[in-house]
């Protein structure tokens, strides 16, 4: 079985590189009808070639347009496998499943839904950046046992927060998960989530283990919360400041013509992503948000020739642009170039 997996990963691999669906379907299809379990499919096949496309855009090696072609091919294996599992009646509770707002990456939310599928969930897959107002609407007329949010972008975590108020305040206990939450626990344990998964095989698990009913998540409290919640009406401000100043930014006048896989481009990307890892750091106490995006500026360049210097400038100009924000200029100052220097080592 472990060949006919190797085989399988190495097909559908093949398959994302060159977009057939067809041959990507076909072979999740196999391993089902061979007995694979579907988790199984889901995570070490599906799940790990998605992270190798993400890995291949970061270095430099595909297209945006490559990536989102092959990214449609994993929606498709997923969409085959969920078919796959609803062959079998649900025996367990309602789980509602959304991408916070603001989180446009879908795939990963499908995923974690179908493996609770599997297991005998009945699902509510609620789709792309969903707002809380729309949430909330759906745990009043669902009454799900649970919520899973999953979240990959930094600056998305602010609204997975209003997920988590909302549930809790119906009693609803929350399983997080996603990129935005790093390598542990302790960004949702902050947010205050009733549970963090690191994957879809955990997740299955850990919403099995969920309390029936949780109390409500105390209002965020303190001057970080306070700050973030500042810097969010001032983002806009803020990434204009960068954008004009930030060297590899600065000579952009206009986003409407930039070709999806310029280094400018990918720059007007990096100033928003910068801005939203210090509001996680601020919500979350976790300046860790902050290294590993100065980290991940860092490969993102190294990879297209770009001068690592440029991201040192990044951050001595955010910190500069947040003397308003005290907090938060600290957090820049302190843990920006611990990143860098990360990057480097490696």
């Amino acid at each position: 079985m472990r060949d006919k997996m190797l085989d399988a990963v190495g097909r559908f691999d093949g398959a994302l590189a060159s977009v057939e669906v067809e041959t990507a379907v076909s072979v999740v299809e196999g391993l089902l009808a061979a007995g694979v379990d579907p988790v199984d499919v889901l995570v070490d096949v599906i799940a790990s070639a998605q992270r190798t496309v993400g890995e291949r855009w970061q270095r430099g090696e595909w297209t945006v347009a490559e990536e989102h072609a092959a990214t449609a091919v994993s929606v498709s294996a997923t969409e085959a496998v969920a078919r796959w599992v609803r062959r079998t009646p649900a025996t367990r509770g309602r789980v509602v499943v959304a991408c916070a707002e603001r989180e446009w990456h879908a795939l990963p939310a499908m995923i974690v839904g179908t493996a609770l599928r599997a297991a005998g969930w009945d699902i509510t897959l609620l789709g792309a950046s969903t707002p809380p107002t729309k949430l909330g609407q759906y745990l009043h007329d669902l009454g799900p046992d649970a919520v899973a949010v999953s979240c990959s972008v930094l600056g998305a975590l602010g609204t997975t927060r209003r997920f988590i108020e909302a549930s809790t305040a119906a009693g609803i206990p929350v399983v997080v998960g996603g990129s935005a939450f790093g390598r542990d626990a302790a960004r949702a344990e902050a947010l205050g989530a009733t549970a963090w998964a690191p994957g879809a095989r955990e997740a299955v698990d850990i919403v099995a283990a969920l309390p029936t009913v949780v109390p409500a998540v105390p209002p965020m409290a303190g001057r970080a919360a306070g700050e973030q919640a500042a810097l969010e009406l001032a983002h806009h401000r803020i990434v204009t400041g960068l954008r004009e100043r930030w060297s590899l930014a600065a000579q952009i006048v206009t986003t409407e013509a930039l070709p999806l896989d310029s280094v400018d481009a990918i720059a007007v990307d990096v100033v928003n992503q910068a801005v939203h890892a210090v509001w996680a750091a601020l919500i979350t106490d976790d300046p860790r948000a902050l290294t590993e995006t100065a980290g991940w500026v860092g490969s993102l360049l190294d990879a297209r020739d770009v001068n690592p210097e440029l991201v040192l400038e990044l951050g001595r100009l955010l910190a500069a642009d947040l003397r308003d924000f005290p907090i938060a200029r600290d957090l820049v100052a302190r843990h920006w170039g611990d990143g860098v220097l990360a990057a480097g080592a490696r």
